[in-house]
């Protein structure tokens, strides 16, 4: 039986949390805030993770076109305990990453730049 698009971009996500450890959380969200596909812990609320995935990527389009920056690429939040980390997946959608407080920065990027190449072929 040949799986839906839904369920190849969930099994996305779990690879990129298995290949990068310090990722402890992942979600694929539309522009206006729907969650597609996620690989979210339970204590995480998908709509909250959604919302503001959408409102940040929104807010970081328009500072890097304001201010001259181009075409935003990524937007990252250092918090005390963790990151927050989006990229855009095409036109229509952004990859969210919680990672950990010492996580590889460099490497989750290389492996969200990866699964976003994938990802825009499913959505």
């Amino acid at each position: 039986m040949a799986k839906s698009r839904a369920q190849l971009m969930v099994e996305r996500l779990q690879d990129l949390q298995a290949s990068s450890p310090d990722i402890e959380a992942s979600a694929i969200v539309s522009v206006d805030g729907l969650t597609i596909a996620s690989a979210l812990p339970q204590d995480v609320e998908e709509d909250r993770v959604s919302a503001m995935s959408a409102a940040m990527l929104s807010l970081g389009e328009r500072i890097a076109s304001e201010l001259g920056r181009g075409a935003l690429d990524q937007v990252y939040i250092k918090g005390t305990t963790g990151y927050v980390m989006l990229m855009s997946v095409g036109e229509e959608a952004v990859l969210t990453a919680l990672a950990r407080q010492n996580a590889k920065l460099g490497l989750i990027f290389l492996d969200m730049r990866r699964a976003t190449e994938d990802l825009e072929k499913l959505i």
